[in-house]
């Protein structure tokens, strides 16, 4: 009878455990983990560095001044101790699509939780007003998914 208590206590404790994990917050995995799969993007990300350094150029900004609301454009998860605008910043948090047999699929990834970029998450940044530089997300995205890093 006790054993019996113990596996049925093992086993409901491994349930509610996989549950806690499947039902869990997506959550960052950072830009040196999408680089394993995505080498050329990344050392275009890397090479091009408006985004990689974002948050150094924000820091080293004296017109405006560097305030913590430079980090909702500058930083990955509004994090300080991001390197800059990482792969996550636009593409949505990777831990939920981040598996080999989802990346692979495109509908996958994406019902997973990849975000599909386009003109209107550029605008969340690059909105035009201040220093915000508007950009046309049709006219640099080839820069900045092929570019190749010298």
């Amino acid at each position: 009878m006790k054993r019996t208590f113990v596996v049925g206590a093992v086993v409901l404790a491994l349930v509610l455990a996989g549950a806690l994990a499947a039902s869990a917050a997506p959550t960052y995995i950072g830009a040196v983990k999408c680089k394993m799969c995505h080498k050329v993007q990344y050392d275009s990300w890397v090479a091009v560095g408006k985004h990689s350094k974002a948050l150094e150029g924000a820091k080293a900004s004296k017109t405006p001044a560097y305030d913590a609301s430079c980090l909702s454009c500058h930083a990955t998860d509004k994090n300080e101790a991001s390197v800059g605008v990482e792969c996550e910043a636009c593409h949505g948090l990777g831990s939920d699509y981040k598996a080999m047999s989802v990346m692979k699929d495109h509908a996958k990834s994406v019902a997973a939780g990849l975000v599909v970029q386009d003109q209107k998450a550029c605008d969340r940044c690059h909105d035009g007003k201040d220093h915000h530089k508007k950009v046309d997300f049709a006219a640099n995205k080839a820069t900045v998914h092929e570019h190749k890093a010298k």
